[in-house]
């Protein structure tokens, strides 16, 4: 389908405000899912912190629960000492009995390992070691904590203890869930790169889905921390034992890629619009391509007829005398030629209308093409006697005439009847050009007047192109196929716009165009 300057350039603007509009659409929901995925990621940032926070001060409350249970320990320890130094005092009215029986209790109680020795190192108690010296493994053993030392009637004693195997157990175990919440915390981070860093910033703890080569040397660690820091606030963390830690984070990579999709959709969005652009336009110009290449056909076929005929009338005038029919014959042809000249002349710019009698110029064109044609092809014409004045460009509109015509003689393969009729009302004119050819399949219908398309063996699907483009954008009408039945005919109809001047008589120079090219 040939397209006009003016819808080429509405398709354009189209295609570029769609795009754009679908583009704004895309991008609007685009940052949408991005803004609510970030919002997730944020509230599972901040659950994973609180999570962090609370298993910290679990770790505090064990922490603080085992350094209280050792000095409940050390205290039961040092009222045992006491009371052992008690029985020094002779004065004193103590049941001795009674109270070697509450040190006993006091040592079964407390499940303390304690060892007891005199001033040589030689242990007194418990009964299993008694006699043997405090010394290598044993005293390592019981050296963890600081020893009791007191005096028994006299003699200096030394009293070691160690800690329970609970609380040896526990202690361990604290230890063991300090350094498991630390990987805890830097392994189950939701995807997001983790440092987790001693106090002063230059040591780190933990660390998860980060590469430790970025984080393996002091100034890459600051550097790295640095830009955490600049892009989230970091969350501090009390440890055991009165330490302190520093949560650093940032965004998942899901996140960062996500804020470049829109750039990104629009680069692509940018690339389809130059493409479909690029496209439109080589279409265009495939269109160009093929009408040219079917201007420069139709203008041999137009030329066809008039130089045929002139080459007919140059054999037939050889060798006989010169009749002033003759004559005006071939200046008929070379007035065809001049306006077939005239016609292509015209095409791509718009011509200047002209107050024409279009009764008179149907007839002009009509009769050149009935003494070309074969016998067999019978010519009916219903146009009123009278003129009927409408603005046109009369070679242009001869050229659509002579092809509807040469269109029905080809469908009706040089046999059959062609009707013109003109309808003239009060603001349009109509021309109805039919046949009784074979008709236009119903299906190739709505094709025929689009670039290209043709029916014929022989054709090159220009003529209706140019026959719409003369009437509608030249003349401001419109040409439709009003009726095809297989077999039966066709039928082709013109509206062109008129003046309100029915009945007026055209002037003399009109008539005598009429009379001269009758």
């Amino acid at each position: 389908m040939k397209l006009t300057p003016t819808k080429r350039t509405l398709i354009k603007w189209s295609i570029l405000t769609i795009s754009i509009l679908l583009a704004l659409i895309a991008l609007y929901y685009i940052n949408h899912v991005v803004n609510q995925l970030r919002q997730t990621e944020e509230e599972r940032v901040t659950l994973w912190a609180k999570t962090v926070v609370q298993k910290t001060e679990l770790m505090k409350h064990t922490e603080a629960f085992f350094r209280h249970s050792s000095l409940d320990e050390r205290r039961k320890i040092q009222m045992y000492t006491d009371i052992l130094e008690s029985f020094n005092n002779t004065d004193m009215n103590t049941d001795i009995a009674f109270s070697l029986a509450y040190v006993h209790y006091i040592v079964d109680s407390s499940n303390t390992p304690i060892v007891v020795t005199d001033k040589d190192s030689i242990i007194t108690v418990p009964h299993i070691l008694k006699g043997k010296k405090m010394r290598g493994r044993l005293l390592k053993e019981f050296s963890e904590n600081e020893p009791f030392h007191y005096t028994l009637w006299g003699m200096p004693m030394t009293l070691y203890y160690k800690e329970t195997q609970l609380y040896s157990d526990m202690r361990r175990i604290i230890f063991e869930v300090n350094n498991s919440i630390m990987q805890e915390i830097s392994n189950n981070s939701t995807s997001m790169p983790v440092v987790i860093t001693d106090s002063a910033r230059t040591r780190v703890l933990a660390s998860g889905n980060i590469d430790t080569t970025e984080i393996n040397t002091t100034q890459k660690l600051r550097a790295r921390i640095a830009d955490m820091e600049g892009k989230n606030n970091p969350i501090p963390i009390a440890l055991p034992y009165n330490r302190k830690a520093y949560i650093f984070f940032e965004d998942t990579p899901l996140l960062k890629m996500l804020r470049y999709i829109p750039v990104l959709y629009i680069f692509i969005t940018m690339v389809l619009i130059v493409i479909s652009y690029n496209l439109f336009r080589t279409i265009q110009n495939v269109q160009t391509h093929h009408m040219m290449v079917g201007m420069a056909k139709e203008t041999a076929h137009q030329l066809g007829t008039p130089i045929s005929s002139l080459m007919a009338w140059m054999e037939y005038l050889k060798g006989k005398t010169l009749d002033e029919n003759y004559v005006e014959e071939i200046n008929k042809d070379l007035y065809r030629l001049e306006t077939i000249s005239h016609r292509f002349s015209k095409i791509g710019n718009k011509p200047e209308l002209e107050q024409e009698d279009i009764c008179a110029v149907t007839r002009s064109a009509v009769a050149y093409l009935r003494n070309r044609t074969s016998k067999q092809t019978t010519y009916v014409i219903d146009i009123p006697d009278y003129p009927v004045v409408v603005p046109l460009s009369r070679t242009l509109y001869e050229w659509v005439i002579e092809n509807l015509c040469k269109n029905a003689i080809d469908a009706m393969n040089g046999k059959g009847t062609i009707t013109l009729r003109l309808i003239n009302d009060n603001k349009n004119v109509l021309i109805e050009v039919g046949d009784t050819g074979r008709g236009i399949p119903s299906k190739q219908q709505k094709h025929i007047f689009d670039s290209g398309f043709t029916t014929k063996k022989r054709g090159w699907g220009l003529g209706l192109t140019l026959a719409k483009r003369i009437v509608n954008e030249y003349h401001r009408g419109t040409i439709t196929l009003k009726e095809s039945i297989e077999g039966v005919g066709t039928t082709f109809c013109i509206k062109l716009p008129k003046e309100q001047q029915q009945g007026q008589l055209l002037s003399k120079k009109l008539s005598t165009r009429e009379h001269t090219n009758s």
